[in-house]
């Protein structure tokens, strides 16, 4: 089989710094933590240059394969992956204001979930893993679904029972079979936990394999790129179980090792909603470890996580930039999106429109500038959320006031 270039070393766990052997299946640490990939930097600082990525335009996240873990082409898996788009908000931010939407919705499946479980799949593959499983509050699931029926491999998908039911039917749609709990998200994640050994599947909940963390690390390396290799000061991420957030982070460490940028890092936000905040409270209270959030509730259903096993990691990233976490309320969100959406022609889904309000409130606050270089993550398209109901209509058999349209 064909070997393509890699440099991963070998997997360490993130509190205790223990070694994990690569190419063989894990969970968790045996101290419970996530595991995370670590690479030979100086190796591929040598082998791998700018010159040679500005070479790959068209090849979406694999384009970053040296820096990714996958190592043999052939179980490389794609639905035609993109750059996504920054998106400037120039009436929004106002002034000399510098604001930006990186809109992940234009991702397969219409998510960035998609960066965690093309790489999830794709070395479940390599490591011959024919039956995956997660819980979801309804993109990863959808994710997963489609990954994994393209790499031929069965999946099973549990959700709450109020997740919304366009996610629910994409996941059944693409081939995965799924569930609805009568819960939340951690309790879906118990079943995946309890059913292992008598189902027989792996799994691939959040943080709780190596490999989604390296996909959406893919996050922060397309945005480094997309500024010139020069960072914004601040990023806005809505923060459920704060891969994304965590990947970004490991993606600049990597990149400064590696020479390709340097100086200060972006200040990095985590955005919760206020029925579901257990990052801020954290976060607040100056502790490393976010307990379990009683009773999560907020329509931002990305982001209802009651409680998230990367917790410090998340809050570790958020600290030692200089950033902070922030929670927002669901009226506050939603008139958030229909704001960007009336004022930009930007249709943000809820968590994505919970950056832009933390945005806003950040600024009145004065914890940025209206000179900052932000940056917000629209982390779906607004398309697979419930929108505003139409209640004009016009009778054509009766007189129209013209006018008055």
């Amino acid at each position: 089989m064909s070997q393509t270039p890699t440099f991963v070393t070998h997997l360490e766990c993130s509190m205790t710094g223990e070694r994990y052997e690569a190419d063989q299946p894990h969970n968790l640490s045996k101290a419970g933590k996530p595991l995370l990939v670590r690479y030979d930097l100086d190796a591929l600082k040598a082998a791998f240059s700018k010159d040679v990525l500005a070479g790959r335009q068209f090849e979406g996240l694999w384009r970053y394969r040296e820096m990714l873990p996958v190592r043999r082409a052939e179980n490389r898996v794609s639905l035609g992956e993109v750059v996504t788009p920054l998106i400037d908000l120039p009436k929004l931010a106002g002034g000399a204001g510098r604001l930006s939407v990186k809109d992940e919705g234009h991702l397969p499946t219409g998510s960035f979930k998609a960066r965690g479980l093309v790489m999830a799949v794709a070395m479940a593959k390599e490591l011959g893993l024919n039956h995956l499983a997660m819980p979801t509050n309804g993109n990863a699931g959808a994710a997963l679904a489609a990954y994994a029926g393209r790499a031929g491999q069965r999946a099973t998908v549990f959700c709450p029972d109020d997740t919304p039911e366009i996610n629910v039917r994409e996941i059944q749609a693409q081939g995965a079979r799924v569930y609805r709990v009568n819960g939340l998200i951690n309790d879906c994640g118990k079943i995946v936990g309890d059913g292992k050994a008598a189902a027989g599947w792996f799994d691939v909940s959040t943080l709780k394999e190596p490999y989604r963390i390296e996909g959406k690390k893919t996050m922060g390396l397309e945005l480094a790129e997309q500024l010139g290799w020069e960072l914004p000061d601040v990023i806005f991420y809505p923060t459920g179980g704060g891969t994304g957030l965590i990947g970004m982070w490991k993606a600049f460490a990597e990149l400064e090792a590696m020479g390709w940028i340097s100086g200060k890092k972006p200040r990095m936000v985590a955005v919760q909603a206020t029925g579901c905040a257990p990052i801020v409270k954290a976060y607040e209270a100056g502790e490393e470890h976010a307990p379990l959030w009683e009773n999560a509730h907020t329509v931002a259903a990305g982001i209802r996580v009651p409680v998230a096993v990367g917790d410090f990691l998340i809050l570790r990233a958020v600290r030692e930039s200089g950033g902070f976490a922030i929670a927002i309320d669901d009226d506050t969100i939603m008139a958030a999106r229909d704001e960007v959406a009336a004022g930009e022609g930007l249709l943000l889904c809820p968590e994505g429109a919970a950056t832009y309000a933390a945005y806003r409130q950040a600024l009145a606050d004065g914890k940025v500038a209206a000179t900052d270089r932000c940056v917000l993550f629209n982390c779906a398209t607004g398309l697979k959320y419930p929108l505003p109901e139409v209640t004009r209509s016009i009778d054509r058999h009766a007189p129209i006031d013209y006018a008055a349209l």
